[in-house]
């Protein structure tokens, strides 16, 4: 699928992330898959998948792009999705259509820009820089990311103490760059999604609402056994 014409795709709509913790009976293949089939026979644009394994299974299932990525937790840095290149190379063998990295100004195993050029160079995929700042999503930009997403708003230890999603942030990222702007994080109802979109987001991405069955047990949990 052309680079522009997947912006296009994706545009005004809803992005599913179909992910599970690694313990979750949810976490097999199959399963992510089926989750992906269900989300895109049910209207969503694209689905954003983590781990070469699971993309490859939903590639099977699905016709719409593929965000992809691979969370690795390596000790000498706190970036930890698509951190090295060898990591984006492994998500887009797998099948994704478009590459997300942490792209927030922590330190890093690879220098952002070079990772950038690589990706779109030697792969031929877009990137989807996931960040935490204006300052960061300025940064990804001038390293030629093609996409910037809210996802690390909240997530990283300048924004440990914020809550997503920002609207602050979005409205920020909307009037200052001029990449599409995707708003992740925090969005927990269809009426968040429409005020995202109604702000000027390209498109809207939804994972623990939709599909974050472990979480959401967890959080009901919780409220009951706070009564």
């Amino acid at each position: 699928m052309l680079q522009q014409t997947i912006t296009e795709v994706v545009r005004g709509g809803l992005i599913v992330s179909c992910q599970a913790p690694p313990d979750s009976p949810l976490a097999a293949p199959e399963i992510i898959k089926a989750m992906a089939q269900a989300a895109v026979l049910r209207g969503a644009v694209a689905v954003r998948i983590n781990t070469p394994e699971h993309i490859r299974a939903v590639r099977q299932g699905v016709n719409v792009p593929i965000i992809g990525l691979w969370k690795q937790v390596l000790p000498e840095t706190p970036v930890y999705i698509t951190p090295r290149f060898a990591d984006a190379m492994a998500v887009a063998a797998a099948g994704a259509d478009v590459i997300a990295l942490d792209a927030t100004e922590r330190s890093r195993p690879e220098p952002l820009a070079p990772l950038i050029e690589r990706i779109h160079t030697e792969l031929g995929k877009l990137v989807m820089a996931d960040i935490d700042s204006v300052a960061s999503a300025a940064a990804a930009v001038s390293a030629g990311a093609d996409w910037v997403a809210t996802t690390l708003f909240g997530y990283t230890e300048a924004t440990a103490a914020e809550t997503p999603p920002s609207w602050e942030l979005l409205t920020a990222l909307v009037q200052t760059l001029s990449v599409p702007i995707l708003c992740e994080g925090g969005i927990a109802s269809p009426a968040m999604a429409a005020k995202a979109l109604a702000l000027g987001a390209h498109a809207v991405v939804v994972g623990t609402a939709i599909t974050g069955i472990d979480r959401q047990v967890e959080v009901y949990r919780q409220a009951l056994r706070s009564e």
